[in-house]
């Protein structure tokens, strides 16, 4: 994902580093929570801010399985996507 670094997507999740943020949109987190205790993540939240303001949110589902559109709410946020196979 850092691929996306500079688009118009989400692209932060905790990549740049250790923060001990939140496993659900950190992946350092994540990784951490997975190696200790064994829960694997299913889904990273990936955040587009500008100015400090959030202006989009998307699920990093764990492959196989992609983010889709649930069909019905915003598409800026993540909460209206499901990770499917």
């Amino acid at each position: 994902m850092q691929h996306c670094g500079g688009g118009a997507g989400p692209n932060v999740f905790g990549q740049a580093g250790p923060t001990g943020g939140d496993a659900s949109s950190d992946v350092d987190a994540a990784l951490e929570r997975w190696v200790e205790q064994g829960i694997a993540p299913e889904r990273i939240i990936a955040t587009r801010r500008t100015a400090g303001k959030v202006e989009r949110t998307r699920p990093l589902c764990a492959y196989p399985a992609i983010a889709r559109y649930k069909g019905a709410g915003s598409t800026d946020d993540a909460a209206n996507f499901e990770c499917v196979n």
